[in-house]
């Protein structure tokens, strides 16, 4: 059996930026990386459909300790991979991975002060050592790598074409002069749209509901300007800073005043589209920006593609799928050699693992978040999950950074556990979803299984971003709630 002080599990842009930290923060400590796949990367090796991209910045989706140097800051899929296989060699991160080695159960020991890992094996796989550790970081993301949402659709099993989810964009797929559909009105949706529609007969977005569309430039001009005349680390860190206040200020406005946010987005979307698109049909939505995620199409090539009449987007129910296409409530049916169902994702908890604590087994549904972070009465259990309405790296960063500081103030007071406890005062107080005001399918879907939050500080899971520094990085470890036990037996 082999025994780690830290196990990451996840070698995605969480996970190898967490192993920075720790190399970085606690260089005496050993640590694996537990790697389902059989690559660095996560997300970005997964997806491979056309044009995929960054949904944010790369100067906040980047890491605070490595600049991104490429002039896009939208980048697309590879460039993000380059990325994170170049921080895992840079700093000898790769050596430490297991690779095809997903987690399938983790059991806490209190007597032991340790997890105990399950690895999953492969049908004909022999059985696999267990791998102990005292810290575990789950840096795994929130959705199912092995399935994406897909609703069920009348008749889909007559469609002659081709239908696929484009979380399995089939390999070597042919898709020129074919006619398209494209079911969903989120980010896979539209950037799938405009990478193909140069090359299809036609591509056709079919949504039930519209998104909040907005237009921003790939490259972030400023962020070009200052890294020509200043040194590079300096040029992130403005650009960063910069960024990071206009994701806040834009997010905070669209809480204080949405009426006149949506005002601006459907202007500039009418900017863009002409005054004979019918906007409010197709990209009016029925709830405030921010209800839901806003989707961001850079240099504004999504209405480029509808402007050329490759492209076009049809607002409708589905009645059913055909042989030849799909039928809508209205009654037209659109023809289609191919359908992508870019429905969403299916969330996991934990990455699907199975936990226990003390034989015992754990429902995270009946724990309070401690910081967005940990979880009541659970010792020894970090996870990395990111802003919804920011880029997932800033707080990716903040708990790689908090998580360090756990286990170094650990050593210090020569304890091998620690855990959030409520106090008395806390007993009572409301539980909440663990993400509120944000009403988009994917989540709403599995909320009930997510931990729940409170109503006050520690049990917050805040998503936003200059709280969470004053409340992770900047306050006291030792604040009454979070207990160190369990002594060095050395």
């Amino acid at each position: 059996m082999s025994h780690f002080d830290v196990v990451i599990v996840g070698a995605g842009l969480s996970g190898i930026g967490t192993a920075y930290h720790l190399q970085a923060n606690c260089p005496g400590k050993t640590y694996a990386i537990l790697e389902g796949r059989d690559a660095v990367g996560g997300t970005w090796d997964l997806y491979r459909y056309p044009g995929v991209r960054s949904d944010s910045d790369m100067h906040t989706l980047g890491y605070s300790f490595k600049p991104w140097r490429a002039e896009k800051a939208i980048a697309d899929g590879p460039s993000i991979l380059d990325y994170i296989n170049e921080t895992a060699d840079e700093n000898a991160i790769r050596k430490n991975i297991h690779f095809n080695s997903p987690l399938q159960k983790a059991s806490w020991s209190s007597a032991e002060a340790r997890w105990t890992l399950k690895i999953r094996v492969a049908e004909g796989e022999a059985s696999r050592e267990p791998i102990t550790c005292n810290m575990l970081l789950m840096c795994s993301g929130y959705y199912s790598y092995d399935e994406g949402y897909w609703p069920e659709f009348e008749g889909q099993e007559s469609f002659e074409g081709e239908i696929f989810h484009p979380q399995f964009w089939p390999e070597d797929l042919d898709y020129a002069g074919k006619r398209v559909v494209v079911i969903g009105s989120g980010a896979t949706a539209m950037t799938v749209v405009p990478a193909i529609a140069s090359d299809v007969a036609h591509v056709t977005m079919l949504q039930r509901s519209p998104t909040y569309v907005v237009s921003r430039p790939a490259k972030d001009a400023v962020a070009n300007f200052l890294r020509r005349i200043l040194p590079e680390k300096w040029a992130y860190a403005i650009t960063r800073f910069k960024n990071v206040q206009l994701q806040r200020f834009m997010y905070q406005r669209t809480r204080t005043r949405p009426e006149r946010i949506k005002e601006i987005l459907l202007r500039e979307v009418r900017k863009h589209l002409g005054p004979d698109y019918d906007v409010d049909r197709h990209f009016t939505p029925s709830y405030n920006p921010w209800d839901q995620r806003l989707c961001l199409v850079p240099d504004g090539d999504l209405f480029e593609a509808i402007n050329s009449g490759n492209a076009s987007v049809v607002t409708d129910q589905i009645e059913c799928i055909t042989k030849k296409g799909i039928r809508v409530s209205s009654g037209e049916e659109l023809d289609a050699d191919m359908i992508v169902v870019a429905t969403g994702l299916e969330l996991k908890v934990m990455g699907g693992v199975e936990f226990t604590a003390d034989g015992e087994a754990v429902s995270f549904a009946d724990h309070l978040s401690y910081k967005g972070m940990l979880y009541s009465d659970l010792p020894n259990l970090v996870q990395t999950f990111g802003y919804i309405n920011a880029s997932w790296t800033l707080r990716a960063d903040l708990t790689a950074e908090y998580a360090c500081r756990l286990i170094n103030r650990m050593d210090e007071l020569g304890q091998r556990q620690c855990t959030p406890r409520l106090r008395e005062e806390d007993q009572a107080m409301d539980r909440r979803p663990w993400i509120v005001d944000f009403d988009a399918g994917y989540m709403q879907r599995r909320m009930h299984l997510m931990p729940k939050q409170g109503d006050r500080a520690p049990w917050l899971n805040t998503q936003d971003f200059a709280a969470d520094k004053k409340m992770v990085r900047h306050a006291p470890l030792e604040d009454g709630v979070l207990t160190f036990s369990n002594p060095s037996q050395d």
